[in-house]
């Protein structure tokens, strides 16, 4: 779950847009959302008017940077994103600065992450080659196709459960410029059914040379995935591996712990897992800036032990 809008993105705080006043400072990032309305929803605008209206102002041409929360009023449909989507590319002569987007900036009282439905991306991409970075959050519907882009420096993509296709797409993608990756990989109730193998070919720092921040976060396999990573040619590269949010237990934590290229790091995030009491001691006897709060305690049902990731639905 995710349980408050960001108040910031990049370097700078956000102001939302609500039809009336005018930004100050112009530039900084904007939020743009529809009120969602229980009752009274014949009386409220479409999104095409309100961005639209927003079109009109003086601040498209100085906004650096766009995060889209709700795009409907309605607390059924989810909205018509290929319309949202479409209605950005349309305004790129408007947007020339433009250099971040984020869409899907709901909290869970909103929408849960689960329900958001996404779209096509590589139509976006194509439309803002000085894009620099873009979050999306939610998995349904999600593709990227061919992934290419010359100058985006952070990719992030948040889900409940993220599709082993979108992994692949994404781990074949041409980012030479790539700096920050972060995929939350979820639970596959979720639509989450990806695997090691589909990772493969970013722990084997195939196509991201300047990668520097890798986070696989939310992962419900983390345990092997820590297998995979103490060997992988990306830990001689980065300087902060993010396996936050996941299952971890002692089972992947001792291979981490014991592991070379991982205390080379500059910080691991390691915040919520499922750490033994004693293997969370051993974290503080070898120097490397680390976050191992947040332990959980596995459920046990029937006689089997179970662990979760953080964001699921």
């Amino acid at each position: 779950m995710v349980f408050e809008w960001i108040g910031y993105f990049g370097d700078s705080t956000l102001a939302n847009w609500d039809a009336k006043e005018q930004f100050a400072p112009i530039g900084q990032p904007v939020r743009l959302h529809l009120e969602y309305d229980y009752t009274a929803k014949a009386t409220t605008k479409t999104w095409d008017e309100y961005f639209n209206a927003w079109l009109a102002t003086a601040e498209p041409a100085q906004t650096t940077g766009l995060v889209l929360g709700r795009w409907w009023h309605d607390t059924v449909d989810p909205g018509d994103i290929d319309r949202v989507l479409a209605s950005i590319i349309n305004a790129r002569e408007q947007l020339p600065l433009l250099k971040a987007l984020f869409v899907g900036d709901f909290t869970y009282e909103e929408w849960e992450i689960s329900w958001i439905n996404q779209g096509d991306y590589a139509p976006v991409l194509a439309a803002f080659p000085q894009l620099e970075y873009l979050v999306i959050r939610g998995g349904n519907g999600l593709s990227f196709g061919t992934l290419r882009h010359q100058q985006l420096k952070g990719l992030v993509i948040q889900t409940g459960g993220l599709a082993a296709q979108i992994v692949r797409e994404i781990a074949a993608a041409d980012l030479p410029a790539l700096e920050h990756l972060e995929l939350w990989l979820g639970c596959d109730y979720y639509g989450g059914d990806s695997t090691v193998a589909d990772l493969q070919p970013i722990l084997d720092c195939k196509n991201f040379p300047n990668l520097e921040i890798l986070s696989l976060r939310d992962c419900e396999y983390a345990d092997e995935l820590a297998q995979a990573l103490v060997n992988a040619p990306i830990l001689e590269q980065i300087s902060m591996l993010d396996l936050s949010l996941g299952n971890l237990s002692d089972v992947g934590a001792e291979v981490l712990f014991a592991s070379e290229a991982i205390r080379s790091l500059n910080f691991l995030d390691l915040h919520h897992h499922y750490m033994s009491n004693d293997m969370l001691e051993c974290w503080d006897t070898i120097g490397l800036w680390c976050d191992v709060s947040e332990q959980q305690i596995a459920e046990e049902h029937a006689g089997e032990e179970h662990r979760y990731a953080a964001v699921t639905e």
